[in-house]
């Protein structure tokens, strides 16, 4: 079992917690599931000027492992729920609740024993969104650091770009986590912004 969370603070904010277990382990090719709660904002703007969205998410998976020399892959499906608030200056509208299928994929490679590429996408219909991230890392100080690129877009409009830098596999006893820093830009938004994400990660 790996239990697992993240917090992503930026111009729009979203937090995640989650577990993954193997069936019946992670160390080896077989069966895996998935589930994972998460909720945040995000600023947009429509014809009738700015407005705030506030999501929740759950999605529950079965997936598949593969091992190499290489890396891992994973591939994950399954349904998802979301609820979303919309708030401008008429005040909050509750959306209706909406349940899709989530599918899931990610890539653990190394290349060469000192370095790491990483790649996960996620593409959910309960909102009808899809989330990219790449990132390159090479081992220095007891973890892999390098560039990272991210991609967010959705059907209400939203969209959103990080480019940044990366540190992933830090360990503090029992628990490992990635560090990334950035800047990041969105479809509404001129000027780019900072953003700072932290993910954590713990076997049990």
């Amino acid at each position: 079992m790996l239990l697992f969370g993240s917090l992503d603070a930026d111009a729009a904010t979203f937090v995640t917690a989650g577990v993954k277990i193997g069936l019946p382990s992670l160390e080896d090719d077989g069966f895996v599931a998935l589930a994972s709660l998460g909720g945040g904002r995000q600023g947009e703007r429509d014809l009738d000027g700015p407005r705030r969205r506030y999501t929740a998410v759950s999605a529950v998976g079965l997936g598949y492992q593969w091992f190499f020399d290489w890396g891992v892959v994973a591939a994950f499906a399954g349904p998802e729920g979301s609820v979303q608030m919309l708030t401008d200056g008429l005040g909050p509208t509750m959306l209706p609740l909406r349940f899709g299928l989530r599918l899931h994929g990610e890539v653990w490679a190394r290349p060469t024993e000192a370095t790491m590429v990483q790649t996960t996408v996620i593409a959910g219909s309960a909102i009808d969104s899809v989330w990219m991230r790449t990132a390159w890392g090479y081992r220095l100080w007891g973890a892999y650091l390098g560039p990272e690129a991210s991609l967010y877009t959705a059907a209400s409009g939203y969209r959103e770009w990080k480019f940044g830098l990366h540190g992933t596999d830090f360990a503090v006893g029992c628990v490992s986590f990635r560090v990334s820093v950035g800047i990041q830009s969105e479809a509404h938004r001129r000027a780019v912004a900072p953003y700072v994400t932290l993910a954590v990660w713990s076997a049990l």
